[in-house]
């Protein structure tokens, strides 16, 4: 290996393992990778999880017009398959003449150079990097793969790192919105601790429950004889929503209020038809059923999450359910939790009970 190409690799080494994000390693790979082959393109396929195929594969020298002409990306069919069988460096001249040449599609540029080699991680497959189309024509020589394998070292303790900081990055940022789901939890319950008035007490509930689970909208339901009726709604909403019906028989929310159970759909594009769900254009949703006591009330509905969404995860069903726990067990002693989970004197919710402010029957 040429004395330039060690002192390039050795100041790529330093930015590698100075670099946190895994992207950002993957592209100065790359990029590095190019230019000291003299590689016309470069690509780096990551395994899948079975490590039988490319779960991932990034690319260097491709233009984005060029890449859509070409469609579909590789999945680790024929050459490229090669490495993940048996990861060991691969040099070609041609690379259409080896037997498990496995074709290119159309639109995809001349490629007939080859060069690839593994990226273990702690020891284990983790991807490939290729490289193809040597300057000038040129196969890839024995200096040109010792640098790749050196490279690919390097690029592997940088995605080792990079994970580590991703996963580290993770547990905290789960412990924050844990830390927020509790303190949002408190404040439900201390709101409704201190309010009399139904109207208000919906609001609060709509609204630091759409803060909880991150959502575009939140709207809650009451059960009114045969039908849902929106009682109190936040976020992106449609002019008039309040108060609008929608009948229990045969709709999502009315399945969710006589299931008495949460429930996740990801296909709300598809149910456009139906009542209120299809008035909020929505394309994933988060529904609990509002219970007390063994009586349905209501539902409770968040619909496209904000972050990473629209669909939501287990640990925001976990968190609404953590609010109906909540007032639940308020409503178990004090009228005002009552307010919202039993049945009052209220005319909008129906029924008959003891009066705000007194006492529940033992």
């Amino acid at each position: 290996m040429h004395e330039a190409a060690l002192t390039r690799l050795l100041e790529v080494g330093r930015g590698l393992l100075s670099e946190l994000d895994l992207d950002v390693v993957l592209g100065r790979v790359l990029g590095v990778a190019r230019e000291l082959t003299g590689a016309a393109y470069a690509a780096v396929g990551v395994l899948d999880e079975q490590r039988s195929g490319l779960e991932r594969f990034i690319t260097s020298g491709v233009s984005e017009q060029l890449a859509a002409e070409i469609g579909d990306l590789p999945r680790g069919h024929g050459v490229l398959g090669l490495l993940i069988e048996d990861p060991r460096p691969l040099r070609l001249d041609d690379v259409s003449r080896h037997p498990s040449s496995y074709g290119f599609p159309l639109n995809h540029p001349p490629m007939r150079t080859f060069l690839g080699v593994p990226i273990l991680v702690r020891g284990e497959a983790w991807g490939n990097l290729y490289l193809t189309e040597k300057a000038g024509g040129e196969p890839f020589s024995a200096d040109d793969e010792q640098a790749m394998v050196v490279l690919a070292d390097w690029a592997a303790i940088g995605v080792a790192n990079a994970r580590l900081y991703q996963a580290a990055a993770g547990r905290r940022d789960e412990l924050e919105r844990t830390v927020r789901a509790l303190e949002t939890m408190t404040e439900i319950s201390t709101a409704i601790g201190g309010e009399i008035e139904l109207e208000r007490v919906l609001e609060l509930l709509v609204k630091r429950g759409r803060a909880l689970v991150e959502a575009r909208t939140m709207v809650l339901a009451l059960a009114d004889g045969a039908d849902l009726r929106v009682a109190a709604a936040a976020g992106v909403v449609p002019d008039g929503m309040i108060g609008r019906r929608a009948p229990i028989a045969g709709t999502v929310l009315g399945g969710v209020l006589r299931s008495r159970g949460p429930k996740r759909l990801t296909d709300l594009s598809r149910r456009a038809s139906q009542p209120l769900v299809g008035d909020l254009q929505a394309q994933a949703g988060l529904m609990v059923p509002l219970s007390y006591r063994g009586r349905s009330l209501g539902v409770l509905a968040a619909f496209d999450r904000l972050e990473s969404g629209p669909e939501f995860n287990r640990r925001r069903r976990a968190a609404r359910a953590g609010v109906r726990r909540q007032r639940g067990d308020r409503g178990g002693d004090r009228a005002d939790g009552e307010v919202l989970l039993a049945r009052t004197q209220h005319p909008r919710v129906g029924g008959r009970a003891p009066a705000l402010g007194a006492r529940s029957p033992r």
